[in-house]
């Protein structure tokens, strides 16, 4: 039985580790989600929810607190006498190499608000017209995935460990439900057409496939008949790194 005053802890081991890491550098959740290029929602769902983070955001986390993914999973001890993480270099992308990166995958991340508190949702996407279109299921709770709101966040990144280099794409706009038929069903037609295994196919604003996929990609590619939802970019920003 808990005792008075008692709160349940729903973070885990990750979450306060990193919370720890970045409580002993004086930092705040902004300037390690800038570090890292990630959204601050990310970075708060991260340290206060139960969370399994792609090897790449926890990489990138990691390196915003100078510290390995190995500390931070507890997978090996943190040195008494410092940190010997690497150091990377930040490059800032421009507008267009930011749309291009974006143009050629499919699978990003949506940072939405639920009845139980942030949470970080896979999405298949497309770019159409320099915005973010993607399907949402019409019987999900209406808190789970986000359908119209002022300010989104979405994320698309990559890393390249083995070659000591990764990016990161984050588009913030506002989100409304696609509504007009025409366009659904271009939307429900184009989703329909995205093939199994190797490969895929997809809209994009050059009007060109997207560069090669792979079989977990295409796993998720939406199911006709579903709701679309448009992200319309705000504020596009993207960073690359190289590992010195």
């Amino acid at each position: 039985m808990p005792v008075a005053g008692e709160t349940r802890n729903h973070r885990s081991d990750i979450g306060r580790r990193v919370a720890s890491r970045r409580e002993q550098l004086g930092l705040s959740r902004q300037d390690v989600a800038d570090r890292a290029g990630v959204a601050p929602q990310y970075l708060r769902y991260l340290e206060e929810r139960p969370a399994s983070p792609s090897q790449a955001s926890l990489t990138r986390v990691a390196r915003a607190l100078e510290t390995t993914v190995g500390e931070l999973t507890g997978s090996e001890p943190a040195p008494a006498g410092g940190h010997a993480a690497p150091r990377g270099r930040l490059v800032e992308l421009d507008t267009d190499e930011c749309y291009r990166l974006v143009a050629e995958h499919t699978i990003g991340r949506i940072a939405v608000d639920t009845g139980s508190g942030p949470a970080i949702v896979p999405v298949t996407y497309c770019l159409r017209d320099s915005a973010i279109v993607f399907p949402v299921s019409a019987d999900e709770p209406d808190g789970v995935l986000v359908r119209e709101a002022r300010e989104t966040a979405f994320e698309v990144d990559h890393l390249d460990e083995p070659r000591g280099v990764g990016w990161s794409v984050l588009v913030v706009g506002t989100t409304r439900r696609v509504t007009d038929p025409a366009e659904v069903a271009e939307l429900n037609r184009l989703a329909a057409g995205w093939p199994d295994g190797e490969g895929r196919v997809g809209p994009a604003d050059s009007g060109r496939a997207p560069g090669p996929g792979t079989a977990r990609e295409s796993e998720q590619r939406p199911d006709p008949g579903q709701e679309w939802v448009r992200l319309r970019p705000e504020r596009v920003t993207g960073r690359r790194v190289h590992l010195d």
